[in-house]
């Protein structure tokens, strides 16, 4: 995929369809700052070649997130974001992103697996929008 800014990774025993994890990971991508708008995502036939998944998975993120209005479908010429989900604070330069990478290192180095690292910034999100009535997204 020369040139592509995003490459699927497809967990199988997750129990999430794998339309739901492009989806979810191509948002991922708009909210880190890595896919940006006009960027193009990787055609359908390339997202096949890299996780075995069949072509009307590829197609259904890809309908899926146009509807969204993430990105836009050009015939013959490929799938192109159309909209940016990133904040300040998400770039890969940002003060912020540098903590967590340190803090997800030390969690690493202490032993803990993904799903634990998972559980426990979840927690501590929902421990602050609890005590703050904030948002849970």
């Amino acid at each position: 995929m020369e040139g592509d800014v995003v490459a699927y990774r497809i967990d199988r025993g997750s129990g999430v369809p794998a339309y739901v994890q492009i989806v979810e990971q191509t948002e991922r991508a708009l909210r880190m700052g890595t896919l940006k708008v006009g960027d193009k995502l990787p055609t359908a036939k390339e997202v096949v070649a890299a996780t075995a998944v069949n072509p009307n998975t590829v197609l259904r993120a890809y309908r899926d997130m146009e509807r969204a209005g993430l990105v836009e479908l050009r015939r013959g010429l490929g799938t192109f974001v159309t909209r940016s989900l990133a904040r300040p604070g998400a770039e890969a330069d940002s003060p912020l992103r540098a903590e967590l990478t340190d803090w997800t290192a030390r969690a690493r180095a202490a032993g803990l697996e993904r799903a634990d690292i998972l559980a426990l910034v979840t927690a501590a999100l929902d421990a602050h929008d609890h005590d703050t009535g904030g948002d849970s997204r």
